[in-house]
């Protein structure tokens, strides 16, 4: 069965879909044109996106040479948002090796550090104040010297000694 087709209806619907077309204007050269894609094109040809592009580096390479310079297709730059800094977590392995690192450092310095140059230790000290106190005795029967320094009985080699000690 053919169907009857109103011509008038498909051309009112065609003049319909023409008056709805919209008219864009290309950003290079601001001539009027039809787009192909909605929202999207903003040239009217390749040719002019083209150019568009050359003419933006062009630009771009000037004020990177000559920042001072201001050119007349300068286009004021959009301030851009800050990029968040990366905050580094503390992690169980970082850990690990930041003591195991501080370990061995610790380790090759003590072992080519020779005895006479490593820093003396609490118990050195109390270990070399045990020898005085043993080897020097105050002798109390005897006037200190002239200059204020005490008299002591050195036990091994068997004097007197002045010292400005209090032992």
């Amino acid at each position: 069965m053919i169907k009857n087709i109103n011509l008038a209806s498909n051309e009112r619907s065609f003049d319909a879909k023409f008056k709805k077309m919209e008219f864009y204007t290309c950003e290079y050269c601001y001539k009027e044109f039809n787009p192909k894609r909605r929202r999207v094109q903003k040239y009217c040809s390749n040719s002019c996106r083209s150019k568009a592009h050359h003419t933006r580096k062009k630009t771009d390479n000037k004020l990177a040479t000559n920042p001072d310079k201001e050119t007349k297709s300068e286009v004021a730059a959009l301030p851009t948002k800050p990029q968040k800094t990366k905050v580094e977590a503390m992690s169980l392995a970082g850990t690990g090796n930041a003591a195991a690192g501080s370990l061995l450092a610790d380790g090759l310095k003590s072992m080519l550090t020779p005895i006479e140059n490593k820093p003396a230790t609490k118990a050195d000290l109390e270990k070399l104040r045990k020898q005085i106190v043993n080897r020097y005795h105050k002798i109390n029967n005897i006037p200190p010297r002239a200059d204020g320094a005490q008299p002591y009985f050195d036990m091994d080699t068997g004097g007197v000694v002045y010292s400005f000690l209090n032992l």
